[in-house]
């Protein structure tokens, strides 16, 4: 795990400032403290931060080939390097290290951009072909490494984090306001945009070209396509075969040079990993959990079961709010965008910790989207169903009648009726995705300042374009519309959190052949009334602890929402409700008011929203004034 940037001069007369490239390359220290390097020829230049995983004492950054015809710098773990090693040297490569990077460019050397097609495991990586003058940037199936790209009128700027191309100060940081409707639906945003103006992300599964002729191209090289699946196997069957493949996926992901561990959340997916990585190594597994001193928000009681039953060696932290909130602006900060999900936080924090023991630790990522995990596909799923009996047996009248009584109807009640059939018109959109937004669109027409922006951004416009083209039923095409869209996001999180503590993660659950395999098991079999994830419970049977195996899911909650109606309240005030982030204009001050009181007074849980908002006006403070996240951070 590392952090690369490069350069590359549209004019061939302008050579790359090397100064520059270096403080592009140093804003990414904390993504590689054991190491630097930096090469630049006229009109390119490269910089890497090494994070030493694979050869420790070889593997140095940028890497050329034999004859210095190609330079790669390069983020990630490439998992069959050494199958593939054999038949490059076959082929006549010298290697001259152990590392994947070499693995990466003498494959180049055989099938150019097509060799992103062979490799099997979490990449992103910069390319140059001398002899082509032709630079290549590649990301993996799913998105697992960062990778983000510019074009200004006199350069092409990359990196791992946008930070770093901040720090070229060629672009000027704007909030890129097309994205609002976006992220106040989804807490995120899902396409090729950022947050930042002129800033864009290379999605999953894509590589892009730049020469001078042909100027930037990208090609989509990966794409989940599912068979239909004519088997005729039970559950019992599938299961043995999912945990087969699940074994061999972790057994890949341990490939290493230094200790690895474990994140253990108490939940299904970690403590599944757990059972399969204990008997897979010879010293006990290190595992590493966090949790809240609040009840409802402390799952460390699983995780110690967790961690007995495979006998780790086991650490755990607690976060107070305090430290929560004063962490929050640097979290930020690091994530370059606002913060989707309130567990990022922790995150950093449990990763701080592992960092103390390990370099590496594997991570439960990946097994909701696959296998149905999250509530609101079993809620959605109901809805379709008792929605198409509702729909055939009520007439139309009444059904219209109905939904205008369920507005009526006492908020505690409400708040579930409004979300059902009886209140929600049928299709994705309605039923799976504006139902489950942070903000409706509805809220959003009345929040926003600007509300024509609603006419010129569909807010589920990236996840209805993934599930229109995905195969298989409403439950297939749900779980994969969220493999590239919310799935992308977490992983972001995933990196950055860890990443700020120089930690390397890996998602075994994202194995791309496992993934394939996995997305194919009819929906039957994941989710099976109110069972979520039943085949994979299934596999996991028996290596599990039965009170992990049977308990229903907690989804890490952090109890956001309390605290901003309690003791911090005044970052409401400050973030949401205060003259500085009112002046900014984006959002109507009248419903952020009533917004606020409503959740103060326990009318209304609008902790969720709270969240998104504050967040906004810290990301703005810190990218687009130019303010401190210290400063910040001091005074939550």
């Amino acid at each position: 795990m590392c952090g690369i940037v490069g350069i590359v001069n549209l004019d061939p007369r302008e050579s790359v400032d090397e100064a520059l490239l270096k403080r592009m390359r140093d804003v990414l220290r904390h993504r590689g403290p054991d190491g630097e390097g930096l090469w630049t020829e006229g009109p390119v230049g490269l910089g890497h931060r090494r994070l030493a995983i694979v050869d420790v004492a070889g593997g140095q950054q940028p890497m050329p080939n034999e004859d210095e015809s190609c330079w790669i710098v390069y983020n990630g773990e490439i998992y069959n390097h050494a199958a593939l090693r054999p038949g490059l040297e076959a082929r006549g490569h010298r290697y001259r290290t152990r590392s994947d990077t070499e693995t990466i460019v003498h494959l180049y050397e055989e099938e150019q951009e097509l060799c992103v097609e062979r490799l099997r495991g979490m990449f992103a990586f910069a390319l140059w072909d001398r002899a082509r003058e032709r630079l290549l940037l590649a990301r993996d199936r799913l998105g697992i490494k960062p990778l983000y790209y510019a074009v200004t009128p006199r350069e092409l700027l990359f990196a791992s984090e946008i930070k770093a191309i901040l720090a070229a100060e060629s672009i000027r940081p704007r909030l890129n306001e097309t994205i609002l409707p976006e992220f106040l639906a989804t807490r995120f945003v899902a396409g090729e945009e950022t947050f930042f103006r002129g800033v864009r992300k290379l999605l999953p599964g894509r590589t892009l070209t730049w020469s001078a002729s042909d100027g930037v191209r990208t090609r989509r090289y990966w794409k989940l396509t599912v068979g239909e699946d004519d088997s005729g196997a039970g559950l019992e069957a599938r299961a043995g075969e999912l945990r087969a493949r699940l074994e061999a996926a972790v057994q890949s992901h341990l490939m290493s040079d230094v200790p690895l561990g474990l994140f253990l959340s108490g939940g299904l997916d970690s403590s599944g990993l757990a059972a399969l990585m204990a008997p897979m190594v010879k010293t006990p597994i290190r595992t590493f959990a966090v949790g809240f001193a609040e009840r409802e928000a402390n799952e460390l009681a699983y995780a110690r079961l967790a961690a007995r039953a495979v006998g780790a060696e086991h650490r755990e932290v607690v976060v107070s709010p305090g430290e929560f909130f004063q962490a929050l602006p640097r979290m930020i900060w690091h994530e370059d965008e606002p913060i989707a999900w309130h567990s990022s936080v922790p995150l950093y924090f449990v990763s701080r910790l592992a960092r103390e023991h390990v370099k590496v630790v594997l991570t439960g990522e990946g097994a909701d989207e696959l296998f149905l995990g999250y509530n609101r596909y079993r809620v959605t799923a109901w809805n379709d169903r008792l929605g198409a009996v509702y729909g055939a047996v009520v007439p139309r009248a009444i059904r219209e009648k109905m939904s205008v009584l369920t507005g009526r109807l006492p908020r505690s009640v409400r708040r579930y009726a409004g979300r059902s059939f009886l209140a929600v018109p049928p299709g994705p959109r309605a039923l799976f995705f504006d139902n489950f937004a942070t903000f409706t669109e509805c809220q959003q027409q009345e929040l926003l300042a600007t509300p024509g922006l609603l006419a010129t951004r569909d807010p589920h416009g990236e996840g209805l374009r993934a599930y229109e083209e995905a195969a298989g039923g409403a439950l297939d095409r749900m779980s994969q519309a969220e493999l590239q869209t919310g799935l992308v996001e977490l992983l972001m999180k995933q990196d950055q959190m860890s990443m700020a503590a120089s930690l390397e993660s890996r998602v075994p659950f994202l194995d791309h052949e496992f993934v394939e395999h996995a997305a194919g098991i009819p929906a039957q079999f994941k989710l099976r009334g109110w069972r979520t994830k039943a085949v994979l419970r299934e596999a996991l049977s028996g290596r599990v602890p039965r009170p992990i195996l049977t308990r229903s899911k907690m989804g890490f909650p952090v109890p956001v929402g309390r605290w901003l109606r309690g003791t911090f309240w005044p970052l409401v005030e400050e973030f949401v409700l205060g003259p500085r982030a009112l002046a900014r204009g984006l959002f109507q001050p009248e419903p952020l008011r009533r917004l606020a009181h409503e959740h103060r007074q326990g009318a209304w849980r609008h902790g969720d929203r709270l969240w998104l908002l504050i967040n906004l006006e810290i990301w703005q403070r810190i990218f687009i004034d130019g303010e401190d996240p210290a400063d910040i951070g001091s005074r939550a």
